[in-house]
């Protein structure tokens, strides 16, 4: 199956077999644009028809290639974003996530605190959360990967609209350096959760300063 995003008229593949049999929606991987399509027991001109329920949480994998099926998840963090609402990933062990959770709801996140690093990553690639939380644990015998491992092989331009915070006992909290070794735009030492609001805040600030002039450039390119 073939489509042209309608916002940047990017072609978009999809293997005939992920191709569901009702009306579906995918991502444009270029500009980010939802477009709703007609699956493969519909009428060409479904897809222009008012969007049915979501799909389930667990959508199957798109081919290689091409933009995955959303999540409900992924989706309803999409009509979220249009509000103006912002989501944030906690996926920590121990006494530091529950002070890192409450900067970032003081900070105007909705934080969801988990356990399931699958399901946590998913949603994290099909572009949920805006702010993510995790240690740099290395992988054990046995144990799937970190949501940090996890991140780390995402794709660069992916990583860069995650807010990427690590914590560890090895960090020296806010050093610029181990943040930019550890691939992170923030670290912070367990024993520092108290000063995270401010520092959250002043290394957001700073970010969006230095990555102002490539997000000026994307616009301008998928403008034209």
């Amino acid at each position: 199956m073939q489509s042209q995003c309608p916002q940047c008229s990017t072609r978009i593949q999809i293997d005939d077999a992920k191709v569901p049999e009702k009306t579906f929606k995918v991502r444009c991987p270029k500009c980010q644009h939802v477009m709703t399509l007609a699956g493969r027991g519909q009428p060409e001109g479904a897809a222009e028809a008012p969007p049915p329920p979501p799909p389930p949480p667990s959508p199957p994998p798109a081919a290689e290639g091409s933009a995955p099926l959303l999540s409900e998840a992924a989706l309803e963090r999409a009509e979220r974003a249009a509000a103006g609402e912002r989501d944030a990933i906690v996926a920590l062990v121990g006494p530091a996530a529950e002070p890192l959770q409450r900067a970032l709801e003081r900070l105007g996140f909705h934080v969801d605190v988990v356990e399931d690093v699958e399901e946590g990553a998913r949603l994290l690639e099909q572009g949920v959360y805006e702010v993510a939380v995790t240690s740099r644990d290395g992988i054990e015998p046995g144990r799937p990967e970190t949501l940090a491992q996890r991140m780390l092989r995402m794709p660069l331009d992916m990583r860069r609209r995650v807010f990427a915070i690590l914590v560890g006992e090895d960090f020296r909290t806010g050093d610029g350096t181990q943040a930019w070794a550890a691939q992170a735009d923030l670290v912070l030492h367990p024993n520092d959760t108290a000063r995270a609001e401010h520092l959250i805040r002043a290394t957001m600030t700073e970010r969006k300063r230095l990555y102002q002039p490539l997000v000026d450039a994307r616009r301008r390119v998928e403008s034209e």
